[in-house]
């Protein structure tokens, strides 16, 4: 390893910020213009009272200063993907390109209104149609809605497909099985589509246990959802065996594509025997996560499930021009109303016609690389619950670091002293203590080199002493909080004092 000294938290403005409300002060006014020397207008001249809201009570009054510099600091205390290494594990938070951004706020394609007519939305039809096509060939499958909104939304789509298909065939069934590994949103989009749900327990090397699979494979069984590569970063190197039981039996294989990006340009779904996945565009094709955003999870099927699309689809009319059709007798029907992430979908097409064939298996490659790297200088100072190969990311758990009552969530906290976003904690649940770090392909070496140290550090410190892990983190303007009772009794809304 590098000989440097670990650099702790990241400078900032570093003063306390007082709530806006706080700095309210009657009669302050955040603009500056001169007299009027005409009558004042007011919004009750022009509009009817009803419609009217009353005055806010308590609405603050500042300066345009002070309103710039508050947003302006509250800004530098957000910790993005612009920022440093975001560490989530199966989260994939990777860096968004800035030419993703320049191409989506083209003003043809950010100023496109919901009810654009279909021939004056030709080359933004062509950009849905040229996604599609780009996603069957990286997976492998025959058709593709792009309708569902986020990945857990894409779940659900697929098992009410998967529902419909089994209705055709005269028995919808009654159960899905669902590896311990797998995503925990699972259990709930399977239920959402009338299904119980059956765990399927994972094997000594972290994987499905085939013998389990066997048994629980029955008649009654519609599904198995299945996560590849797992929440463990392992790929189910029998997949194929998997795949012949589940099909001689009557079933279908749905995917979590969540974890797509340890895959792409190497491996296909379809090639393996998957009949229906979803993928996450805003994990592995790198759009916007989270936030509260627009997501998108598409969900490819194969053949067989067609019929069962959402509707409507978009096809290429006799005349060569692209419209949407409305005649699915057997579909499920329409999932969301509009296309309302249209600019997640040209995100994501830039991005993968950025990179291209080989640039896409490169990221794939240099996820893998990287996660290995971390993996390899963190064994020893960590526990490695399973020692089968991994991709993307990497599990460890806490149990050296527990016999001096030191856990994953402190060390997570700690990590923050050192400037970096904490991995993702306490998951997968069938490694207790884990910490699940998936430093994507973003990452360069030296920034690597960093968190390693950083982790190796606090492995001593945990030994050493450990009250400094336990108090963590020393450098935010908040202390550790009470967890607990922040999540029995959170405080939602901001009340102003009292006069009296």
């Amino acid at each position: 390893m590098p000989d440097h000294k670990i650099k702790k938290a990241r400078p900032h403005v570093s003063q306390n910020e007082d709530l806006i409300f706080e700095r309210s002060s009657p009669g302050k006014s955040g603009y500056q213009l001169p007299p009027l020397d005409v009558p004042p207008a007011t919004a009750a001249d022009e509009i009817p009272q009803e419609l009217l809201r009353d005055e806010i009570e308590g609405f603050p009054e500042v300066s345009e200063v002070e309103v710039v510099r508050h947003f302006t600091r509250l800004s530098t205390w957000n910790y993005g993907v612009d920022s440093g290494a975001y560490l989530l594990g199966s989260c994939t938070m990777k860096y968004n390109p800035k030419i993703n951004e320049v191409v989506a706020r083209l003003k043809g394609l950010a100023n496109l209104h919901p009810y654009q007519p279909e021939a004056l939305a030709q080359g933004c039809l062509k950009i849905v149609k040229l996604l599609a096509e780009s996603l069957l060939e990286i997976t492998g499958m025959d058709a593709i809605t792009l309708q569902p909104a986020a990945g857990a939304h894409g779940e659900m789509t697929a098992m009410l497909m998967v529902r419909s298909y089994m209705e055709s065939k005269g028995n919808p069934r009654h159960k899905v099985l669902i590896p311990d590994s797998a995503h925990g949103t699972n259990p709930a989009s399977a239920a959402m589509a009338g299904y119980r749900t059956q765990s399927l327990p994972s094997n000594r090397q972290g994987m499905v246990d085939l013998g389990a699979l066997d048994k629980l494979m029955d008649d009654e069984v519609a599904a198995l959802m299945l996560t590849n590569p797992n929440t463990l970063g392992t790929f189910e190197s029998q997949i194929t065996s998997i795949a012949e039981i589940v099909h001689s039996r009557g079933g279908l294989i749905y995917m979590d594509g969540a974890n797509m990006n340890a895959l792409v340009g190497v491996s296909r779904p379809g090639d393996f025997g998957i009949d229906v996945l979803h993928l996450n565009l805003h994990k592995t094709f790198s759009t916007p996560h989270g936030g509260g955003g627009p997501g998108a999870g598409p969900v490819a099927i194969k053949k067989e499930l067609e019929p069962f699309l959402p509707s409507p689809i978009l096809v290429e009319k006799p005349d060569g021009s692209l419209g949407f059709d409305y005649d699915r007798p057997r579909s499920i029907g329409r999932v969301r109303a509009f296309y309302g992430n249209f600019g997640v979908l040209v995100r994501a097409l830039a991005y993968i016609l950025a990179n291209g064939a080989e640039g896409l298996r490169q990221s794939t490659e240099e996820a893998v690389l990287n996660s290995a790297y971390i993996r390899k200088n963190l064994e020893g100072h960590y526990e490695l619950p399973f020692s089968g190969p991994t991709l993307h990311e990497c599990v460890f758990s806490d149990k050296k670091q527990a016999q001096f009552g030191v856990h994953t969530g402190d060390i997570a906290k700690r990590l923050i002293d050192y400037g970096f976003h904490p991995y993702t904690v306490s998951f997968p649940l069938i490694v207790p203590g884990a910490l699940m770090i998936e430093p994507t392909e973003t990452e360069s070496k030296q920034e690597l080199d960093l968190l390693i140290d950083a982790l190796q550090s606090i492995a001593r410190e945990a030994e050493q002493e450990p009250e400094t892990v336990l108090h963590a983190p020393h450098t935010t303007r908040i202390a550790r909080v009470d967890e607990v009772q922040a999540a029995r009794r959170p405080i939602l809304r901001w009340k102003p004092a009292s006069k009296e």
